[in-house]
């Protein structure tokens, strides 16, 4: 393959930039026309180009045949879609009442799902919390995927902001794209169950998707797990991603934190990610240094989106945030077991956390910062009891452990079918605190 960059023919820069762009898809699509879940977004930048795609446009692979499946050819067939209404649009959409399901795809074959949209009457966070969308690879028994519908598509705490990032996309905070590349190998089922006792008056959706010749061993199966704490336990991990075996890819999750308002104007994200691979036990192999600092930004955490990172939602009013990232340009593989944890940590001036002591809010101290470097006291390895109320403490910065309301929908691929995970939460578990 032909590597063009804007250094090679430096007086046609701007031409072969606007000519790469325009040739260049989506950084979803690029995951989507490798097939493999090891294909990597590239951004362009300075004299570093990604590779021309332009053979990746007008070359047809032998054996892949597209379909799409909606309510007007719900089963995907050829020949078979706008077959009601004399094909003027008969059946764009259906209702789902309590407890009832829709399927959105069912097929047998080798393939892979490139794209999912859907829209829904009722938007509100307690909906996209009590919808389910459930996947099955393989005719497998338990689901590989199965999460609420809003968390899913990547806005956590079921809250629609407009956003669009490399994998997930609400362009006006009305509808739910993904274009996560999704392989199987025998068959692939979606089902969206609405778990509320409320009427869903319209759901509009088409699932996209490719058949192909079978898939060779280094193709995963997509995987998706949500869960929540609320609250999370003090001076413990909350998991991501609790611990899978078998061979894949952590893609990143999506996160939600409902704040205790116990803990007053204290900060919430001091926080640090853990990832434990391939046999670790007591100490992760992979940890960060902070919760913000996890998603790219620094020293607090306000509203932003990026292709791999951001933060959908930080609302003080409600105590509420939403953030993501998505580890595209920065793999994280695992050959044997996988589990990632974030802390439960904050923090504020150490007057401020004696005086959240006195009303009995649930805190342990674990560290002042006085001026950084020599002048950090790491309290946890300090001798005997501590007594924050010790005038020869330094005064500064403390961070305490903490808890909070904390939820995650985390995104991985594994070499099987099934993940072994606990199944979704009940719903009444899922809408608590949510508005």
């Amino acid at each position: 393959m032909t590597i063009k960059t804007a250094c090679n023919e430096p007086e046609h820069a701007d031409q072969n930039r606007q000519r790469q762009r325009a040739a260049r898809p989506a950084p979803a699509s690029h995951l989507l026309a490798k097939v493999t879940v090891a294909a990597i977004a590239i951004s362009l930048a300075g004299c570093q180009s990604p590779p021309a795609r332009d053979g990746d446009l007008f070359r047809k692979p032998a054996g892949h045949v597209t379909r799409w499946s909606s309510f007007e050819n719900p089963t995907a067939a050829k020949g078979r879609g706008a077959l009601e209404n004399k094909a003027a649009k008969g059946h764009a959409f259906d209702y789902i009442g309590p407890g009832q399901s829709r399927t959105l795809l069912d097929v047998k074959g080798s393939g892979i799902v490139t794209r999912i949209w859907l829209t829904v009457m009722d938007r509100s966070p307690k909906m996209l919390r009590s919808l389910r969308i459930d996947m099955f690879w393989d005719d497998a028994k338990t689901p590989a995927v199965s999460a609420p519908l809003g968390d899913f598509f990547g806005l956590g705490l079921g809250r629609c902001v407009p956003f669009e990032n490399a994998l997930f996309a609400d362009p006006e905070g009305r509808s739910f794209n993904c274009y996560v590349p999704m392989p199987f190998r025998t068959a692939a089922r979606i089902v969206v169950t609405n778990d509320s006792d409320k009427r869903l008056s319209h759901l509009f959706y088409d699932v996209d998707f490719t058949l192909t010749p079978p898939h060779g061993p280094d193709v995963l199966y997509f995987h998706a797990h949500w869960r929540r704490e609320n609250p999370t336990t003090l001076g413990r991990d909350f998991e991501i991603l609790p611990k899978v075996r078998g061979r894949g890819r952590f893609l990143g999750s999506n996160i939600g934190v409902i704040i205790d308002p116990v803990y007053g104007e204290s900060w919430w994200g001091e926080g640090e990610v853990k990832i434990y691979l391939d046999g670790d036990d007591a100490h992760p192999t992979l940890v960060g240094t902070g919760t913000e600092d996890y998603i790219g930004t620094g020293w607090g955490q306000g509203t932003y989106t990026g292709r791999y990172q951001g933060c959908l939602i930080a609302d003080n009013t409600k105590r509420q945030w939403a953030f993501y990232r998505y580890h595209i340009p920065d793999p994280v593989w695992f050959d044997a077991d996988c589990r990632v944890t974030m802390q439960q940590v904050g923090g504020i001036g150490l007057d401020y956390v004696r005086g959240l002591l006195k009303k009995g809010a649930p805190l342990i101290p674990i560290s002042i910062d006085a001026g950084g470097g020599d002048k950090f006291t790491r309290l946890l390895d300090k001798r005997g009891k501590l007594d924050l109320s010790d005038p020869s403490l330094p005064g500064g910065h403390c961070n305490f452990y903490r808890r909070d309301d904390w939820s995650a929908t985390s995104y991985f691929y594994l070499d099987r079918p099934e993940s072994g995970l606990p199944p979704l939460a009940p719903v009444a578990e899922r809408i608590a605190g949510v508005e």
